[in-house]
C-alpha cells in the first residue's frame, strides 16, 4: 500500500510538472508579434503617455541623446520628437487627433534662444502611445484599453501616421504583473497591426539577471534613471532599429550598468520580433 501511494504521489507530481511546463511554454510563445506588422522608418515621433515618460527629464530626451551618439549629424537631419503627457494619464484622456492637427513643432529655438519657424515639416509620421500602468492589467479597465488602442490607431492612421505601442513594466513589488501586461500589449499589437516597444519585458529580463539593480523609484512604479535609460535603449532598438550596444551615451550611469542595459534592450527586442 505504501509503495502504491508513493507511485500515485510521484505520478501526481509528474502531472503537475507537465502542466506547469506547458503553461510556461504557452506564456513564452504568446510573447511574439506577428511578422506581417508593417515597420515604417520614423522621422518625426510623438510620444503620448503619462509620468512614466516624463520622469528623469523625459524618455524622449534620452532617446535623442542615444540617437546623437549612434548616428552622424547628416543621418539625424529631420529626426524630431515631442512628448505629450498627462500625470496618471489614461490613453482615453488623450485627444491624439487634436495633437496631430495642432502643428506641434512648427517653431523651434535657435542658438540665440529665439523662437523661429521650424524649417522641417510639422507633421508626425509616428505616434508611440501608452495607457496607464494598470489599464491593461486590471479586469475593470482591460476592455477599455483594447478599445482605446483600436480607436486611437484609427485616428492616427487617418492622418497618415503609424501607431506604435509602448509596453509598460510591472511594479517592483508585483513582478508578476508583467505576464498580463505583456500578454495584453502584444495581443493589442497583433490585433491592430502595431509594433510594440517591449520596455516592460526589458525590465523583467534585466531584474532576472541582476536583481540588485534599482529600476524603480521608492514608489515602486515610476522609473529610476536606470529604468528610463533601459526604456530609452529599448525604444532605440525597437522604433529606430538601431543596436544600442556600445552606444557612447550612458546618462551618467556606470559603464558596466549602461552596457548591461544596452544588451538587455537589444536581446529583448530581437526575441519579441522572432
Amino acid at each position: 500500500m505504501a509503495m502504491s501511494r508513493s507511485v500515485t504521489l510521484l505520478a501526481g507530481i509528474a502531472t503537475i510538472c507537465v502542466l506547469l511546463t506547458s503553461t510556461m511554454m504557452a506564456t513564452a510563445t504568446s510573447f511574439s508579434l506577428k511578422t506581417d506588422i508593417e515597420k515604417k522608418p520614423t522621422k518625426r515621433l510623438l510620444y503620448v503617455g503619462n509620468s512614466f515618460y516624463y520622469y528623469n527629464n523625459s524618455l524622449h530626451g534620452h532617446v535623442n541623446r542615444l540617437l546623437a551618439s549612434a548616428l552622424p549629424k547628416s543621418e539625424r537631419e529631420g529626426l524630431q520628437s515631442y512628448s505629450v503627457t498627462i500625470s496618471g494619464g489614461h490613453l482615453k484622456w488623450h485627444n491624439i487627433g487634436a495633437y496631430l492637427d495642432a502643428g506641434i513643432g512648427d517653431s523651434v529655438f535657435n542658438e540665440n534662444n529665439e523662437v523661429i519657424a521650424n524649417p522641417e515639416s510639422s507633421r508626425f509620421d509616428t505616434v508611440l502611445m501608452m495607457d496607464c500602468s494598470r489599464c491593461p492589467y486590471d479586469d475593470a479597465t482591460r476592455s477599455i484599453f483594447h478599445e482605446q488602442v483600436r480607436e486611437k490607431g484609427e485616428v492616427i492612421r487617418a492622418r497618415s501616421a503609424t501607431p506604435l505601442l509602448f509596453m509598460t513594466w510591472a511594479y517592483s513589488d508585483k513582478p508578476e504583473m508583467i505576464d498580463t501586461i505583456a500578454r495584453e500589449y502584444i495581443r493589442a499589437g497583433n490585433e491592430n497591426k502595431m509594433n510594440v516597444v517591449p520596455a516592460g519585458l526589458s525590465f523583467s529580463r534585466a531584474l532576472k539577471n541582476r536583481p540588485e539593480l534599482t529600476l524603480h523609484t521608492s514608489d515602486r512604479r515610476h522609473p529610476s534613471l536606470a529604468g528610463t535609460y533601459l526604456a530609452a535603449c529599448t525604444v532605440l532598438a525597437s522604433v529606430y532599429r538601431i543596436d544600442p550596444r556600445g552606444n557612447g551615451y550612458t546618462a551618467g550611469l556606470s559603464d558596466d550598468d549602461a552596457r548591461f542595459l544596452q544588451s538587455i534592450a537589444w536581446e529583448t527586442v530581437k526575441e519579441l520580433a522572432h
